[in-house]
């Protein structure tokens, strides 16, 4: 019998069951789902709802459920619907008719958002950590190829030459900013949803500011049709994750470019490469190729909740359920990806002379004659010409610009002298773009020292926060119970 089969004449239909059915993926909220109810139920004690008594017994068998699941004695059936009602079915063969009482003041629509909450504010915090050890192999590398130049590309055209580590500051500068969007989207996370009811309050004399100081919420919806309806704040994981991916695809592209052997500017290490099925000499940057791939399934679940929530009446829709494998299956993503690419990024070996070599023969110290001719007053415009011309004769002549000749050079401009040659070398060019944000070495080692400050302040923000919400610490929620009780 349904827990909510009273007004129905027939029971539902085996294909309505299996396809309204959520407990194949919502149970992985299992611990947040007790650790809600442990708070609810604490409240229905503290405001008089429920005898101290019952809530005693209640607490005590949500616990033996909790314990059971853990030790595989209890299983989740396709018939309970979705992990609420499979609880509170447990809770009830636990306890007795008492654990029916657990449902007071409260709806399945206000305890799923909590649940989301519960779960989505944890994930966020793992991941901010995880993008934040990324950051720190990143920046051990910056930090120790700050005399490692490279071409820098524009167009993946050979543009101007950078120091190695700057390059991988770019990519810690775009981890920064999708962790500040993350901590940002947490305050949305980090609200109370619970006492909304279905859609319109609850007739008994809830205390949601109690029930959100046990859960550590900083808020609690103000309007009750809007916390069970709301789901934006997944929304904005979702397109923070989209953004996060977007980043890490791009480094992974690179990567992959890179180890190449037409690029050969990084080897990656044999940990995170496969071989091939025919081809004995091949190791693939498989990790790389994958984290690219998996970004479009991020994406993709971002635009399913819009499209699912765009068309939406108040309040709670059967819809809705919708909006969890899409949750679920981004946090996974990213940790994985985020994961594996830290320990790679770690390992990877640079292969300095090579970029070095790969710098020197080309032209992108072109600008930087362009730049010569200025500081001689030649007009900007006037030395762009001058350098295009000098950059045509040298590649009809299989030369670059350092082969010139100071005879050869006064072909194209007399005022060119002997400086040039100080003036176009790889070290001079670096060095001298030594301007905020600049390739410059002293620059990248003011990079480096603003984001590891970044990285203290983010690690005391996730020292603040990570401890009390993380739902291994709540679901023993003893000590704020009996404080309560």
């Amino acid at each position: 019998m349904k827990l909510w089969g009273g007004r129905f004449t027939k029971p539902t239909n085996q294909l309505v069951e299996e396809y309204t059915a959520s407990i194949s993926f919502d149970q992985k909220m299992w611990r947040q789902d007790i650790v809600g109810s442990l708070a609810h139920v604490a409240m229905l004690g503290k405001c008089g709802i429920l005898p101290m008594e019952e809530v005693r017994q209640i607490i005590a068998g949500l616990k033996k459920v909790k314990e059971k699941i853990e030790h595989g004695q209890m299983e989740f059936l396709v018939a309970h619907e979705d992990v609420h009602m499979n609880i509170e079915k447990m809770l009830i063969e636990e306890i007795g008719p008492v654990g029916g009482k657990l449902h007071t003041g409260r709806s399945r629509n206000d305890q799923v958002a909590l649940d989301m909450h519960l779960f989505l504010r944890e994930k966020l915090m793992e991941i901010i950590q995880l993008a934040m050890y990324l950051q720190e192999a990143m920046i051990e590398q910056a930090n120790q190829h700050l005399d490692t130049v490279m071409p820098g590309y524009t167009h993946l055209q050979r543009a101007q030459p950078v120091l190695f580590g700057y390059h991988l500051m770019a990519y810690v500068s775009m981890l920064q900013r999708d962790i500040e969007r993350m901590t940002e989207t947490w305050k949305r996370v980090n609200v109370l949803p619970l006492g909304a009811g279905a859609l319109a309050g609850t007739t008994f004399p809830i205390d949601r500011a109690f029930v959100a100081e046990l859960l550590q919420f900083d808020g609690i919806y103000q309007n009750s049709m809007d916390a069970v309806s709301d789901r934006d704040f997944i929304v904005e994981f979702l397109a923070d994750a989209s953004l996060l991916m977007a980043h890490l695809s791009r480094l992974c592209e690179e990567l992959v470019i890179w180890s190449s052997q037409e690029f050969s500017f990084v080897e990656l290490d044999d940990a995170f490469c496969t071989g091939s099925s025919i081809m004995p000499q091949k190791k693939n940057p498989d990790v790389a190729e994958l984290v690219r791939g998996k970004t479009g399934r991020v994406y993709g679940n971002l635009v399913g909740l819009l499209t699912v929530l765009k068309g939406l009446p108040m309040a709670y829709n059967k819809d809705m359920q919708e909006d969890k494998e899409g949750m679920f299956d981004t946090v996974s993503t990213i940790h994985g990806a985020l994961a594996l690419l830290t320990p790679m990024i770690q390992t990877m070996q640079v292969r300095t002379e090579r970029m070095r070599q790969a710098v020197t023969n080309d032209f992108s110290n072109a600008t930087d004659l362009a730049d010569y001719l200025v500081r001689k007053d030649m007009p900007f415009r006037q030395a762009h010409e001058v350098v295009g011309r000098a950059v045509l004769y040298c590649i009809e002549q299989q030369k670059y610009l350092l082969d010139l000749s100071v005879e050869e050079f006064q072909s194209f401009s007399e005022v060119i002298g002997e400086d040039v040659y100080e003036a176009l070398a790889v070290e001079t060019v670096v060095n001298a773009r030594n301007v905020m944000g600049g390739t410059a070495r002293n620059q990248v080692e003011q990079q480096i020292e603003w984001y590891r400050g970044k990285l203290v302040d983010t690690h005391a923000w996730v020292d603040t926060n990570s401890q009390k919400v993380m739902i291994e610490a709540l679901i023993d929620i003893g000590a704020p119970v009996q404080r309560a009780l």
